[in-house]
């Protein structure tokens, strides 16, 4: 007999069918016992009579979290006894058939609740566990849903998936810090997790592929607060021959289509997205990621909005007798404003250059940012000499990028919007954990596998690798 869902018991009113699933509340009533059977879309309600005493005593016998199969009749429950909390209310089985097909310990943390009331630590070290709840089963599905329209949304736009390595370069000079990863067979030299993208898709558009994107991985060594973990998925994308508006047309469309298909509770404050200058939103609000929700109380609101025209380069060390040390505020890949360009090849007026960089901000969270590239060697060259590269220094971490850029590269741009934290703000959600199947603690821990662990002596043999202890 076809399993059917719990949530669809409705379409089988009148017939025998058969549920699969997870012991849920039970209520028993003497000569009656009601047991709640949950699966992945939804809960049902089960029905046993004592008048079926095997089966009666059976049922007796089952707790939380059982793994069971039953087989019975889907009946209309009593006008009384509906609820219509549940996609399933109307509806019970009264069950002529059970079979346990695996039993729970009891759980060490409760799932019939949203969780909330527990406490982080337990919550991550039982994670599949902490999963089987509701709340997390809907927003893990949410966050399915919405990958899935954003790779139909840009098959249709002529986009072409590729996926781009995770193991990379090791580069200090882009940004965070990066995951090293020891090479065994090249003892002393190292590779990186992927900060990002960024190179190769730029790479990519050097290649010809003139429309990429990547539901894409990215790795970073930095201080985990609530909407950011060292390990967080990206969309990025990345096209040839286009202006920045090209591109934020394309992203703000997307994401407009995105809330009125999967989530129409949702209201937009404004279409088209208002559009700020940095210096814009320094002066009216002092940050570049402004809240401008009308009412800040209201869930369902959403308040985008563009910033653009950010300087490219802030000082880091000023003054004190000694030259200015300049850094990019963005990345150093960005291309400065056209009627700046002669003052960034010049090395001029640098804390004027202003850069086509775009940030895509949410209900006072930044979920996007992207720029217009420098597609030409000398541009490239110049930013990393205003950040004061040597020669040897700009070739040993870029000279695969000027070389590049050197045969023919078109002119291109992109934009790179966070997965996690987009979602975390359309489920009401109060940081991105909620939203991430195996996320790590606020302290960048894995309780579930314990990880950051140690590694055995053999295996730092085999990497040609000594662990000095602080202070010895």
């Amino acid at each position: 007999m076809e399993r059917t869902y719990a949530s669809e018991i409705g379409l089988k009113e009148g017939n025998k069918t058969v549920l699969m699933g997870w012991v849920g509340a039970r209520r028993d009533h003497g000569k009656i016992i009601f047991i709640d059977i949950r699966d992945q879309r939804g809960i049902a309600q089960l029905v046993f009579l004592s008048k079926e005493k095997e089966l009666f005593e059976k049922a007796s016998h089952l707790r939380p979290e059982w793994v069971i199969k039953v087989s019975g009749v889907v009946n209309k429950r009593p006008e009384n006894l509906v609820n219509l909390e549940l996609t399933s209310g109307k509806w019970e089985m009264l069950v002529s058939d059970l079979e346990i097909l695996n039993q729970s310990e009891t759980p060490p943390i409760a799932v019939d609740t949203d969780g909330y009331e527990i406490g982080e630590e337990s919550r991550l070290k039982y994670r599949y566990l902490d999963l089987r709840r509701p709340r997390l089963q809907k927003n893990i599905t949410a966050r399915h849903e919405v990958v899935s329209f954003i790779r139909d949304y840009l098959n249709e736009k002529d986009f072409i998936e590729i996926e781009t390595p995770v193991i990379s370069k090791a580069n200090t000079e882009t940004g965070a810090r990066n995951y090293l990863i020891p090479s065994r067979i090249y003892p002393g030299k190292f590779y990186a997790l992927a900060q990002s993208p960024q190179q190769y898709k730029q790479l990519l558009m050097v290649s010809g592929f003139e429309r990429y994107f990547q539901i894409a991985k990215c790795f970073r060594d930095e201080d985990t607060r609530g909407d950011r973990q060292q390990e967080f998925t990206q969309l990025d994308l990345e096209m040839s021959f286009v202006e920045k508006e090209d591109i934020m047309n394309l992203t703000e469309n997307l994401y407009v289509k995105i809330i009125q298909d999967l989530f129409p509770d949702k209201k937009i404050s404004q279409t088209p997205f208002p559009q700020f200058t940095y210096a814009e939103v320094m002066k009216k609000y002092e940050t570049d990621k402004p809240d401008l929700r009308k009412n800040k109380n209201d869930a369902n609101e959403l308040a985008f909005a563009w910033i653009t025209d950010f300087p490219f380069f802030e000082p880091v060390r000023p003054g004190s007798g000694q030259e200015t040390k300049w850094t990019f505020t963005h990345n150093p890949f960005s291309a400065p404003k056209k009627e700046h360009m002669e003052w960034l090849i010049k090395k001029t007026n640098i804390s004027e250059i202003k850069t086509e960089q775009y940030d895509l901000v949410l209900n006072g969270h930044e979920i996007g940012g992207g720029s217009i590239r420098n597609h030409k060697p000398e541009a490239l060259r110049a930013v990393l000499e205003i950040m004061g590269m040597s020669e040897e220094k700009i070739t040993n971490s870029f000279g695969h990028m000027i070389s590049a850029l050197s045969y023919g590269a078109p002119p291109h741009g992109g934009i790179a919007p966070g997965i996690d934290r987009f979602l975390m703000i359309l489920m009401n959600e109060p940081n991105i954990r909620e939203v991430i199947a195996f996320p790590k603690t606020g302290d960048g821990q894995d309780l579930m596998m314990e990880s950051p662990s140690e590694i055995s002596k053999d295996q730092l043999e085999d990497l040609r690798l000594e662990i000095k202890r602080k202070g010895k």
